[in-house]
């Protein structure tokens, strides 16, 4: 039998970025890829509230339930897509 599929982690990736650098952050539950220095530094402080959020609930990432994963992102201000699941 397999195992349902969970999302493990947040991946942040900014499109503005034209300065020439190349901005990678590896943080936990999340990796952060392009964006202009302001683009990418505001995806750190979410990635960083949604962790902080994260840890007072106690709750590892990979058991968050996805209305939970909708709710920390909300409050985080990210704009989230999470992939409808497979129907069988």
């Amino acid at each position: 039998m397999a195992k349902s599929k969970r999302v493990e982690g947040l991946l942040g990736i900014g499109l503005d970025g034209s300065d020439g650098h190349t901005r990678v952050t590896k943080g936990e539950n999340f990796r952060l890829v392009g964006g202009s220095q302001e683009t990418h530094e505001r995806m750190q402080d979410q990635c960083i509230r949604f962790n902080e959020k994260l840890q007072k609930r106690g709750k590892p990432f990979g058991e968050l339930e996805r209305n939970e994963l909708h709710d920390l992102a909300a409050e985080c201000q990210m704009n989230l897509v999470v992939p409808a699941p497979k129907e069988r």
